[in-house]
């Protein structure tokens, strides 16, 4: 009844401008000022330009850029199978077991990501496994630190899946393989989807275990601001996290969509 009031309504809109202006609108629109200034004037970016999205969109930037959109993809796509794979053989375990499983999947972000950098350097620095000084130490690094999301999604998903659908398509004689394929994981594409989405964009932003990890041929973008902003190109490096954002953006757009269409079907 109170949030129905006119003054209610005036008090929430408040309360929500007040925390989401400082804290989350003001931040990223300074960074989309700063992009485009050539100077500080006072406590404003001043001095208008676009030579800094020139050189945030070719060159370098442009193949740091590119490095961070295969390295997402691979990393999520990884963990999404990874993930989902977990998810489905824990839903088959015993409460117990299925909790050690969550539990060992949810570890890697429990830790700060920099130790799991070191890890997989650690891990992945001799033979067999040699992948140090490689673009797929890179890929490993994103793929442990994001599987958690997709089997957190995925296991939430199928919690709430109505095994009346399992269970009519087995009563009619379908395999486990066909109601895997046709029933449980069609059924399962919208957190599918939304999972990918969720991985692919804390892909697209890591940096602390990216950091210890890339080779110098393989460098993602979030590394290429660091190293801007480190030798005081605030501006360039302004401009080429106005890129990074809009490029994780767009692909979270086109995921949404299909996640819409999935969730009509």
């Amino acid at each position: 009844m109170l949030v129905h009031s006119r003054k209610a309504r005036w008090a929430v809109w408040t309360v929500f401008l007040v925390l989401f202006l400082p804290l989350f609108a003001l931040p990223l629109l300074v960074i989309l000022g700063a992009s485009f200034a050539t100077h500080w004037s006072g406590t404003l970016p001043s001095g208008p330009t676009l030579d800094h999205y020139r050189s945030a969109t070719r060159g370098e930037a442009l193949q740091a850029l590119t490095t961070s959109l295969v390295t997402a993809v691979a990393a999520s796509l990884l963990a999404l199978t990874a993930g989902t794979w977990a998810a489905l053989a824990g839903a088959a375990l015993k409460r117990r077991h299925r909790r050690v499983l969550d539990a060992l999947f949810v570890l890697p972000v429990a830790v700060p990501s920099v130790v799991v950098g070191l890890a997989v350097l650690v891990a992945f620095s001799q033979p067999p496994l040699l992948l140090n000084g490689t673009r797929w130490i890179v890929i490993t690094a994103h793929t442990v630190l994001v599987t958690a999301f997709a089997h957190q999604s995925v296991s939430a998903a199928l919690t709430r899946l109505d095994p009346a659908y399992e269970q009519a398509a087995a009563s009619l004689g379908a395999r486990p393989a066909y109601i895997l394929f046709r029933v449980r994981l069609p059924l399962l594409l919208p957190s599918l989807t939304a999972a990918a989405g969720l991985c692919f964009a804390l892909s697209m932003g890591e940096l602390s275990a990216t950091m210890m990890l890339y080779p110098p041929d393989w460098t993602p973008l979030p590394v290429l601001i660091y190293a801007a902003t480190d030798r005081g190109a605030l501006f360039t490096g302004s401009a080429v996290a106005v890129v990074l954002m809009a490029a994780t953006l767009l692909v979270l757009f086109a995921v949404s969509r299909v996640r819409t269409r999935a969730s009509y079907r």
